[in-house]
């Protein structure tokens, strides 16, 4: 089940009951962690460097952009797909999430399976 990102998905989350992996954040008095499967998630500027500065959610822009970026190429392993769609994946999931988060694969699938409709 989601925890705290995007009302389009609310919901829709199977937790890990399939295998799939579980991305998560959270802010600290020490900044911003972000992890896949309890690691850290690499920021991915070897795909594509939206920005100098790391991570971010809660609003647009190009941090927010290099989560999704992270999140989808993590989750695709497709490096043209990812950042094909990381601008609508950030606009409709990273944007609306919580100061902390949780998506699983099913999540991110099906986030993906929106967008694509279009």
């Amino acid at each position: 089940m989601l925890a705290g990102s995007a009302s389009f998905v609310r919901g829709l989350g199977v937790g890990n009951a399939m295998g799939g992996k579980i991305y998560e954040g959270k802010r600290s008095i020490d900044g911003l962690v972000v992890t896949v499967d309890g690691r850290p998630l690499p920021e991915r500027y070897d795909v594509r460097k939206f920005t100098d500065w790391g991570f971010e959610w809660t609003y647009e822009g190009t941090s927010p952009q290099q989560l999704a970026l992270a999140i989808l190429y993590d989750h695709l392993g497709d490096k043209d797909r990812a950042i094909r769609l990381s601008e609508p994946f950030m606009k409709k999931v990273v944007a609306d999430m919580d100061n902390d988060w949780t998506l699983t694969a099913a999540d991110v699938d099906n986030a993906i399976s929106e967008i694509e409709k279009r």
